[in-house]
């Protein structure tokens, strides 16, 4: 098990790469973390809704995504509650109270992937979530120390010097744990190190002899690295001059949702993708796209605060174009339905009024992994539904995907807006480039958006297997 200091130590693209690396080897692994709260997702082919990182991790084990791999995912839809996923299904909305108590009625369910998991795969490489020091949580833990102890594995601890203060960071986890849970940790690793790791030599000394546990390495700061994003809005790094590329913005919503969904368009050589927070002037762009969200009314009221309509129609009356995805579809609409309080208070709310159509919420979701086409241009695109809503009006009866018969979304009459709620649209090479065409971008390029994911996690394996003591790793692993 890997387990981090903090947050986003890195504990996601470890996993990737040592799948990545055990694969390589001929060894029967599968990635696994029993609590994820994340709002980017994949749906599995068995039909079911997973952390994205999962999703990534099996890809690096050579694997289809399966909902054993991460069997509880918490979708927070407030500042104080969530969606409970279990086995891929949302079986109850949860304050963190409610849920503190359902942990062990949680605990079950995990237990219960981990061991058919187990029966499959020679090595489950898990990982954990947040920090095992988080003393608040500690009680019926089932994402760290608590389901280490439950399966009795060894656990690595990773920490970020990027942050600051990486000797604290470990050593000061260490000193929080019970003492078996200290016993189970095996060793230390040091992530994102930027400069001549011949500095760190003393402070290494120094904190194998303080804490009595083994250092594993340093892995450098790998810049320009790409893997998806498990939560948050990644900080991407520039990979081209901005002036002259075509200007696509996507208002940051308090509840995005699945904005991987713009990461082919972040690394497009002739785009420059921005994410527009709260109390930011909106730029003028080329294309406006709403994200999914997971409180679609709620985000539609921020949107409001933050001027949108009156920016998007004016952008319109300059000829940019619009698309919607999943909630932005909904949201294009004359009004979202909400009668059973799926996402929040039951009610309704005026959409943005783009497309002739309504939306209301339910609580089953539909989850599917879809193969069509793009109506506009015929070409090829995968891609996943994940949403509960069923809308209607008559902008259905010009769709803009046909999957293989049924179809999806709406294109106005006018052709400057388009809604679907296919997710993963902009992964298909040849569909990206209609996309931006449509949208005013002359003679396109196309990127390669699966070769430069599975780049990625050729990367971080191979940086694994040259500044840590693999090994050593193997060992407790087989």
């Amino acid at each position: 098990m890997v387990q981090g200091t903090t947050s986003d130590a890195g504990k996601s693209a470890i996993v990737t790469g040592l799948c990545r690396l055990l694969h390589r080897r001929g060894i029967a692994v599968a990635p696994f973390k029993p609590q994820n709260m994340a709002l980017n997702s994949a749906v599995t082919r068995d039909g079911g809704e997973i952390g994205r990182a999962q999703a990534v991790q099996a890809q690096a084990a050579g694997l289809e995504p399966h909902t054993d791999m991460n069997p509880i995912l918490l979708k927070p839809n407030s500042d104080i509650g969530a969606q409970v996923i279990i086995g891929g299904k949302a079986v109850a909305e949860m304050d963190a109270r409610r849920y503190h108590a359902f942990k062990p009625q949680a605990m079950a369910s995990v237990l219960a992937a981990h061991r058919r998991l187990a029966a499959r795969y020679d090595v489950i490489l898990v990982e954990g979530a947040g920090s095992p020091a988080e003393i608040n949580l500690r009680d019926h833990d089932i994402a760290n120390m608590g389901f280490a102890e439950a399966v009795d594995c060894p656990v690595i601890l990773v920490g970020d010097i990027d942050r600051g203060g990486v000797f604290a960071q470990l050593a000061g986890t260490l000193s929080l744990l019970a003492a078996t849970e200290r016993a189970r940790v095996r060793g230390l690793i040091i992530n994102r190190f930027r400069g001549d790791p011949a500095l760190l030599e003393a402070g290494i000394h120094w904190l194998e002899a303080y804490t009595e546990k083994p250092f594993l390495g340093v892995l450098p700061y790998l810049s320009g690295l790409y893997l998806e994003a498990e939560d948050g809005l990644a900080r991407r790094e520039s990979y081209a001059e901005s002036q002259g590329r075509f200007q696509v913005i996507v208002p940051a919503l308090p509840r995005i949702s699945n904005h991987t969904d713009f990461e082919p368009l972040a690394l497009h050589p002739q785009v420059e993708l921005r994410y527009v927070g709260p109390l930011r002037t909106i730029p003028p762009a080329d294309l406006v796209i709403l994200p999914g969200s997971k409180s679609v009314r709620a985000d539609l009221d921020w949107l409001r605060r933050q001027g949108w309509p009156s920016a998007i129609q004016r952008h319109l009356r300059y000829g940019g174009k619009v698309i919607g995805i999943c909630g932005g579809f909904q949201m294009l609409g004359r009004a979202v339905h909400d009668p059973q309080g799926v996402e929040g208070p039951a009610g309704s709310s005026p959409g943005l009024g783009l497309l002739e159509i309504e939306t209301v919420l339910e609580r089953h979701k539909q989850l599917r992994r879809l193969e069509g086409q793009l109506v506009m241009a015929k070409t090829p695109l995968c891609g996943y539904e994940i949403h509960a809503g069923r809308t209607t009006g008559r902008a259905l009866k010009r769709p803009a995907i046909d999957l293989a018969g049924r179809y999806d979304g709406a294109v106005s009459e006018d052709n400057q807006v388009l809604g679907t709620y296919l997710h993963g649209l902009f992964e298909a090479p040849a569909t990206t480039a209609a996309l931006l065409r449509w949208a005013g971008l002359c003679a396109p390029g196309t990127l390669d958006y699966d070769a430069l994911r599975e780049a990625g996690i050729e990367r971080i394996a191979d940086a694994i297997e040259t500044h840590l003591a693999v090994e050593r790793v193997l060992e407790w692993l087989i």
